[in-house]
């Protein structure tokens, strides 16, 4: 028996000791409540200095009442309280799908993390942070959970820092962002898949219990086949108006991972961040392991609030130049394609000043002579102009299209090359490719490593000598049409660390590029919206959405993108895809940022005449489409008629786009649309704008309504055959 005592009171003396050198106080259960405008996520630490998750969902109007929310989970000591844990590790207590999976020094492979301290900081009006220190009582080892609070714009971004004082390297077997905890009685997961041109295809399922995954591996273009944005609905599907919904996404620019995973007692647990595949992370002593961030918006009053918040949030936070202008521009690529020279541009660059839009943009094929650019198969990475295409230069070109009054942008690829050029001649060892194995091609190119500063120091050169050459070019294009084939760097010790250090290094260049040339417009494409999150739109004023410009599908990929996105960010093209008429592709594209890929030679005198006067009524109604709430009234998935309504801040003006989305006999809209985000109190004048010449409206400009009168009951812009698009401009009176 004495024996005994002397175990347990050496056992509460080492217990005492680690808890006064650790810094953990073990005391009563701790709540830390995070709150937004409407939404709150509260964290609680048990006597056991557990981090859990007690409740993720609406505000409550007393603070002091989050800490009698009930434990979500049966209580049972078997559990241990891990089943909810806010970063959950592997090894040791845990039961479920692990937020971080480690091994040590030692070559042991538990995990315990224990709640050290927190803090919270006042970053600046309206934005917090909270940081919370999590310690393993046995190891070296740390991490720090961060959670950064958007009062206004009810969003939440989380990241953790993760930091280890052992002997040697630590392996990091999976490293995850965020590790939220959701409880209701059912849940339902809208997530996204596609492909070229296919972008962005919506499915909604009910989730069952197990796992599941999203997630992609291709190395860059990440989004190709699957995006990382998602959405989740408590109790039953969200629509526009009701239900609690949680709009999510990881901000990084390559491999991704989500796991959804729906325990036994009906708990949803979230863990995203850096997909782990082909992914283990060595971690030496002293160095921080920063993980990129996840971001979700919580509304209990459906999906559009929920957009409408990430959108402001974006504009204000996110976007590059998320209040700023745009430039409206004329395309090359579908009137020339590979096949052009210094006549037909000049004759374009006359052409962009006739259509009245601001830029020139100037696409693939104008550079390379060793390897000509005269396909897809030959000369990328070789930067320099092609003299027979270009005998002048693009200097040249540009002084041309200040001459006509009108701003000159260019397309690079500069992450990429083709195996047949000078660079890949000079330096195969600057490409991702395995030494012993076939080349596999995808587009007929190879991926630059970006892991290799040399390498990094060649992309930056790229961008800095267009710009050092060229002081007034106004625009660049940067696209990125491969994914990584047989993944190797000829530059890296550790080759399971190459998925993540691509990424870092194409960070680096766009820091760089930014510092340097902060204003510049830049548009993120990646063979249409292969590579499209809120990482990469730090250092873009918009992005390409699909390379798919038929109107029809554009309506649909437009439509799903704006739930993530502000229309501001979207560029939008009028081509000669799909078989509509001239007005019905330019009333889609005018739903984000304008953009046209005509031969303007080739419009007949009214198509042309429609779009010089489309240009100047976009450039009326641009400021509340880029800036406005974005209001979803009908969906074109669900009905014959498409609506979507835009409103500026202060409720004065609005601009409804109504589209024709079935073509079967006598579908239209024959009741009316009921409207959104107007002020009740006030009379709005409704018009139709951007009629086609020759033609009028059955709309009389004179027509008053209040704003109670147009969201209750509504107005019919009376779309049908003949009139499948049209565009209403609302004014307060």
């Amino acid at each position: 028996m004495m024996q005994k005592k002397r175990v347990r009171l050496t056992l509460l003396i080492n217990l005492f000791v680690y808890c006064c050198f650790s810094g953990i106080a073990y005391s009563q259960t701790q709540t830390i409540p995070l709150e937004t405008k409407h939404h709150a996520l509260v964290l609680q630490v048990s006597d056991q200095q557990d981090v859990r998750i007690s409740y993720l969902g609406r505000r409550l109007n007393r603070v002091a009442e989050y800490k009698s929310i009930p434990d979500t989970y049966k209580q049972s000591t078997d559990y241990t309280g891990l089943l909810n844990s806010a970063y959950t590790p592997s090894g040791s207590r845990n039961l479920m799908e692990p937020a971080i999976s480690v091994t040590h020094a030692d070559g042991n492979q538990s995990l315990d993390l224990r709640y050290v301290s927190h803090e919270i900081q006042q970053l600046e009006d309206g934005i917090s942070l909270l940081k919370i220190a999590l310690k393993d009582p046995v190891y070296p080892f740390e991490v720090t959970l961060f959670y950064k609070a958007y009062f206004k714009d009810d969003v939440v971004e989380q990241w953790s820092e993760i930091k280890h004082d052992e002997r040697g390297a630590v392996t990091l077997h999976k490293f995850a962002s965020a590790n939220l905890h959701l409880k209701a009685s059912a849940y339902w997961l809208r997530q996204y898949y596609g492909d070229w041109a296919r972008e962005m295809q919506p499915e909604e399922e009910k989730l069952t219990h197990g796992i599941k995954v999203l997630d992609s591996k291709l190395g860059t273009r990440a989004n190709l086949f699957q995006p990382p944005v998602f959405m989740v609905s408590l109790d039953r599907p969200a629509t526009e108006h009701e239900g609690e919904v949680l709009l999510g996404s990881l901000q990084w620019s390559g491999n991704f991972r989500t796991d959804l995973e729906l325990d036994p007692q009906n708990n949803l647990r979230i863990i995203s961040g850096i997909n782990n595949y082909a992914s283990d992370y060595s971690l030496e002593k002293g160095e921080v392991f920063t993980t990129p961030v996840f971001m979700y918006t919580f509304s209990a009053q459906g999906k559009g609030l929920a957009s409408r918040n990430l959108h402001n949030w974006a504009r204000d936070y996110k976007l590059l130049d998320g209040h700023g202008q745009r430039l409206t521009l004329l395309n090359n690529w579908e009137a020339t394609y590979f096949d052009f020279n210094e006549e037909k541009l000049k004759a374009l660059l006359k052409d962009t000043k006739k259509l009245g839009v601001d830029l020139f943009l100037l696409d693939d094929g104008w550079f390379a002579n060793k390897y000509p650019r005269n396909g897809d198969t030959a000369g990328l990475g070789d930067w320099e102009e092609n003299r027979s295409k270009l005998p002048n230069g693009i200097g040249t070109l540009v002084k041309e299209a200040s001459a006509n009054g009108v701003k000159f942008g260019i397309w690079i690829e500069p992450e990429m090359v083709n195996p047949k050029s000078e660079l890949y001649e000079t330096h195969p060892d600057w490409v991702i490719k395995q030494p012993k194995r076939d080349e596999y091609y995808f587009r007929n190119q190879l991926v630059l490593d970006l892991s290799n500063p040399d390498v990094q120091d060649f992309v930056f050169g790229v961008v800095d000598d267009l710009f050092t050459e060229n002081p007034d070019l106004a625009y660049i294009k940067w696209d990125c049409n491969a994914v990584i084939y047989n993944a190797y760097s000829a530059h890296l010790d550790n080759q399971s660390h190459l998925y993540i250090e691509y990424v870092r290094g194409l960070y680096k260049v766009l820091e760089r590029v930014r510092a340097k040339y902060p204003t510049v417009p830049m548009m993120l494409c990646s063979g249409g919206g292969g590579r499209v999150d809120y990482a990469a739109l730090q250092y873009f004023t918009e992005y390409w959405p699909s390379d798919n410009t038929d109107p029809m599908e554009r309506i649909f990929i437009q439509w799903e993108n704006s739930y993530f996105y502000p229309a501001i960010a979207s560029a939008n093209h009028v081509t000669d895809w799909g078989k509509q008429p001239i007005k019905f592709r330019t009333d889609v594209a005018m739903m984000g940022k304008l953009g046209f890929d005509i031969v303007i030679d080739h419009l007949n005198d009214n198509d042309l005449a429609f779009c010089q006067q489309a240009v100047k009524t976009y450039n009326g109604i641009k400021g509340t489409i880029w800036h406005g709430d974005q209001y979803r009234l009908t969906h074109p998935r669900e009905n014959s008629v498409a609506s979507m309504l835009f409103v500026d801040k202060a409720k004065e003006k609005g601009v409804l786009f109504n589209y024709l989305v079935n073509n079967r006999y006598d579908e239209g809209s024959h009741l009316p649309i009921k409207l959104d985000g107007l002020d009740p109190e006030r009379n709005y004048r409704i018009s139709e704008i951007n009629l086609y010449p020759g033609t009028s409206s059955p709309i009389a400009g004179e027509q008053v309504y209040s704003g109670d009168f147009l969201m209750k009951i509504g107005f019919n812009p009376q779309v049908r055959k003949a009139r499948e698009s049209v565009i209403l401009q609302l004014e307060a009176e």
